[in-house]
């Protein structure tokens, strides 16, 4: 029988094993963390979307509240939005109040377990509101009404005239694609004024509110007129036989709420400019004497401002709504006699938000200006024709809103406009209206999300 030697060999997988088992005991432990990483990381992001569902269950809740009461100020801290043993989430809200919008501040936050007293994640968004009225108009006009010439137009955004409507040359109001609806109140008489004026008319008094003068002069859209009997140059599909519109107030502006706000003071001098210069105007000034800006000048409006004289911008200068603002429309409130004067393709240009400004002018033939709050009878009737508000020679104002509140808007040979509102709007030449803002009256104000961004 053959002896088997034992050779140097016998053992040798144990030694493999060996120096082998702590590299896999070291791989299955990188593996393990790993899985437990990524395990941890799963829930992490499990509750990060928890909070931000909080979130925007809070931003829902607060866009209703805000339109039921505009009042309401938020949640007075937090509210649960759902609990279960492991997570519970909740969301806090509060209400910032702008110059004419309303920001939400939401925080939603998810806790785990449910008993947890910190969260395990918040998420901060900020929630821009604008107003929205019923009824939202391109123009807006007091007992003046509306007067469009030449080859004037309105191309977009409804028109609710109080006073009376005339259209000569080429005018038009709407599109024969896109109608309009117009609407007039007949809110003119007597003439000559009285302690009475404005009221609407009576039947047969002082005609019709809408003269439409030339073949070519045309309003395309739903037509609804106090005392209108003649359709003439109105279609798609044109008057409402019979129908009557309620005259409506104007839209109002606390101008006092913006004097007692003002914290910087400049003369007209120091915030005039031309040539290659730029000017920043800090948001609460008060100018005090005539503005102007010419020749291809800029001026940067950081927020409210009050021009106690005049306001002309002209030669390509231009304005801009800083883009710090977000969706907070900055204010421009002007009380010179000549109010704002906008020529020479002037600009007043919106910021990345696509927010615009809107320009105030308060003169008014009357010993009470620029402070009146009311005005009624001859002083209403004498200011109603005097232009304090001027657009010419292709100035362009995309997202503005210009408002003459006793007087007279006059647009001729414009660029885009956002919106018009005055006691007299009177368009002439090529002067276009292209509604690039809305303005609003009558009806509940609701308010819709016009921005939202993380915080």
């Amino acid at each position: 029988m053959r002896n088997l030697k034992q050779t140097g060999q016998n053992g040798s997988i144990l030694l493999v094993f060996l120096l082998s088992l702590p590299f896999l005991i070291l791989i299955a432990s990188y593996y393990m963390k790993l899985s437990l990483t990524s395990y941890q990381v799963a829930i992490q992001d499990q509750l990060h979307s928890q909070a931000q569902l909080s979130a925007d269950a809070g931003a829902d809740y607060g866009v209703e509240q805000i339109s039921l009461d505009n009042t309401w100020s938020g949640t007075g801290g937090e509210v649960t939005l759902h609990s279960e043993t492991k997570i519970r989430t909740t969301y806090a809200v509060t209400v910032t109040n702008n110059t004419t919008t309303k920001t939400l501040n939401v925080v939603g936050r998810s806790y785990s377990p449910a008993s947890a007293t910190i969260p395990t994640r918040s998420v901060k968004i900020a929630v821009d509101l604008r107003p929205v009225t019923a009824g939202t108009f391109g123009i807006i006009s007091g007992e003046g009404g509306l007067f469009m010439s030449n080859s004037s137009k309105i191309v977009g955004g409804d028109v609710f005239i109080n006073g009376e409507v005339s259209l000569s040359n080429t005018a038009q109001i709407g599109l024969s694609t896109t109608p309009l609806n117009v609407n007039v109140a007949h809110q003119i008489c007597p003439i000559p004024p009285d302690a009475t004026y404005p009221r609407v008319c009576a039947s047969g008094e002082h005609g019709q509110p809408i003269t439409i003068n030339g073949p070519s002069a045309r309003i395309y859209g739903t037509v609804k007129a106090t005392n209108q009997t003649s359709g003439a140059g109105m279609s798609n599909p044109g008057l409402i036989a019979g129908s009557t519109v309620a005259p409506q107030p104007l839209p109002t502006y606390d101008r006092a709420a913006q004097k007692s706000a003002v914290t910087n003071n400049i003369t007209g001098a120091a915030a005039s400019c031309s040539g290659s210069d730029s000017l920043v105007w800090p948001a609460n000034t008060k100018i005090a004497g005539n503005v102007t800006i010419a020749t291809k000048c800029t001026v940067v409006v950081q927020g409210n401002v009050w021009i106690t004289g005049s306001l002309t911008v002209s030669n390509s200068a231009k304005m801009i709504v800083a883009d710090t603002l977000g969706s907070t429309v900055p204010n421009i409130m002007v009380d010179g006699a000549t109010g704002a004067t906008f020529n020479n393709s002037a600009q007043l240009v919106s910021n990345a938000s696509s927010t615009g400004f809107e320009v105030y002018t308060f003169w008014s033939n009357s010993g009470c200006s620029p402070d009146c709050t009311t005005l009624t009878g001859t002083d209403l009737y004498n200011s109603r024709a005097v232009t304090t508000i001027n657009l010419l020679q292709s100035s362009t104002a995309p997202n503005t809103i210009f408002y003459a509140y006793w007087s007279q808007v006059q647009i001729g040979n414009s660029g885009q406009i956002g919106a018009l509102i005055g006691q007299t709007i009177n368009m002439n030449n090529t002067g276009t209206l292209t509604f690039g803002a809305a303005a609003s009256i009558g009806g509940p104000t609701i308010y819709v999300v016009q921005g939202y961004r993380r915080q």
